[in-house]
C-alpha cells in the first residue's frame, strides 16, 4: 500500500513539474504596454503576445515572405512584422500568438506566428 502511494505521488509530482516547465504564458498588448511604460529597457526582450488581428491590416510581401499586420486586445494595438509562411488559419480578425521582440520604435518583430482555429471545424447550426 505504501509503495503504491509512493509511486502515485512520484508520478503526480513529475506531471505537475512537467506541466509547469512547459506551460507558456503570453501577455496581451495592454499588459505589454504596461511593462514597457514601467520599464523602458523592456524593448528587445523575447516575449509572447496573444491578441486579435485588426481587420484590414494584413499586408503580404510575397517576394520577401514578409507579413505585416496590427494586433489588439481592445485597449492597446501593436504593429507586427513577421517573416515566413503564415498558417492557413491566419486571416482577418483571428486570434494569434506571436513570439518575438518589441522594437524601440513600437513594432513587434515576430519570429513565430500561431493562429488559433476559430469555428472552422464546428458543426453547422441546424435551422
Amino acid at each position: 500500500m505504501l509503495a503504491g502511494v509512493l509511486v502515485v505521488g512520484t508520478v503526480g509530482f513529475l506531471m505537475a513539474t512537467g506541466i509547469k516547465e512547459t506551460g507558456v504564458y503570453y501577455v496581451t498588448p495592454s499588459e505589454l504596454a504596461a511593462k514597457v511604460s514601467a520599464d523602458a529597457s523592456f524593448h528587445d526582450v523575447g516575449v509572447k503576445m496573444g491578441a486579435k488581428v485588426v481587420p484590414g491590416t494584413i499586408q503580404r510581401d510575397v517576394a520577401t515572405q514578409t507579413i505585416t499586420f496590427d494586433v489588439t486586445d481592445g485597449q492597446a494595438t501593436y504593429p507586427v512584422v513577421y517573416r515566413g509562411l503564415a498558417p492557413d488559419t491566419f486571416t482577418d480578425d483571428v486570434e494569434v500568438v506571436v513570439e518575438g521582440r518589441l522594437q524601440p520604435d513600437g513594432t513587434f518583430r515576430a519570429t513565430t506566428l500561431l493562429a488559433k482555429c476559430g469555428s472552422r471545424y464546428e458543426a453547422v447550426p441546424e435551422a
